[in-house]
């Protein structure tokens, strides 16, 4: 049915043990049970976003999305989590076969600890350089991921960085695309490139499955691109990275937000990694109260720029079969 993308897509979809190599991007409060199920349940490879959850939590979330499916998926662990660990050995209790590991170079031995118990591990990289290494040292997979995207950005657009990574790595590794892809021409067009399968999530974000307050799908559905805009760094010393967001009360709330946490750098009440887990407390709470709650003025409304592509909630099945289909169309041209 859909024989020239799944042809371009072979690695990708034996490395996921997936129908098709579409990985679902782990969003805070959004990429839970229910969506990465329904994910993964139509073919693609849904992915839990750990974010700021306690191993317990984590624990939880795991056995809940089993419940939902059969199929496989994967655990987003953020790099700085202080409990990384635990969180690796939550994993590995319960057999979890792939963990993307974001937000930073992953930290000495937390590559071995997942592959000890036998799962694939998934590694960002914002330069061709740092992308060898960490695939020469053990990460089994990269994703690559543009400014375009939504949540925590590059400074690169994600064309560039496909040009720049493609031609380098797809022939000896499995590679991903993320950031900005909305439409399956994207999609055939990456897979041209050399690319092992991509990535999405904001054009999952607002599935009938996610449990996103419908204030937060409602907020989507009225933005075009252009409302999607990345955050303003208040001050060099503290190296956060931007953001990308629709544009809100919120989005002015961290820029305060850092103010506040500069000042506490220059007291010296706290050091650079606590100042860093502040601010992702900041995007933690934010997101909640965006997502969850539906406070879209004040909350966080992480999206890309692919934001303006939708349009309606509809069932993931629908989403992932329109992506495949414009993909097949776009390749039989």
């Amino acid at each position: 049915m859909y024989n020239k993308t799944h042809a371009l897509m072979r690695r990708g979809r034996e490395f996921l043990g997936t129908e098709h190599a579409v990985l679902c991007g782990a969003m805070s409060w959004v990429s839970e049970r229910n969506l990465v199920a329904a994910i993964s349940n139509a073919g693609g490879f849904g992915v839990i976003a750990c974010g700021a959850m306690t191993p317990e939590l984590l624990d939880a979330e795991i056995t809940a999305t089993k419940a939902l499916t059969a199929k496989p998926f994967g655990v987003n662990l953020i790099t700085m989590h202080p409990l990384l660990f635990d969180l690796i050995a939550v994993c590995a209790k319960h057999g979890v076969s792939h963990v993307v590991l974001a937000g930073g170079i992953p930290p000495k031995g937390s590559v071995e600890a997942i592959k000890d118990f036998g799962a694939k591990v998934l590694v960002f990289a914002p330069t061709l350089a740092l992308a060898k290494r960490l695939l020469r040292t053990g990460a089994d997979a990269l994703v690559i991921e543009g400014h375009e995207a939504g949540g925590h950005i590059g400074p690169v657009a994600t064309s560039v960085l496909a040009q720049e990574f493609l031609p380098e790595l797809a022939d000896e590794f499995v590679v991903f695309v993320a950031g900005g892809i909305g439409h399956g021409d994207m999609i055939g067009a990456y897979l041209e490139m050399g690319a092992s399968g991509v990535q999405l999530g904001t054009a999952f974000a607002c599935a009938s499955e996610s449990i996103a307050h419908p204030l937060f799908k409602q907020a989507f559905f009225r933005a075009n691109a252009r409302d999607a805009v990345a955050s303003v760094q208040v001050d060099p010393r503290l190296p956060v990275i931007p953001v990308r967001a629709l544009k809100n009360k919120g989005t002015e709330e961290f820029t305060a937000k850092q103010r506040e946490v500069a000042a506490m750098l220059d007291a010296g009440t706290v050091d650079m990694e606590q100042a860093q887990l502040e601010i992702e407390r900041f995007w933690a709470g934010a997101l909640r109260r965006a997502v969850i709650d539906g406070d879209v003025e004040n909350g966080s409304l992480m999206a890309g720029q692919s934001v303006g592509m939708v349009n309606s909630e509809e069932p993931v099945a629908t989403i992932m079969q329109r992506l495949m289909e414009q993909s097949e169309a776009a390749l039989a041209r």
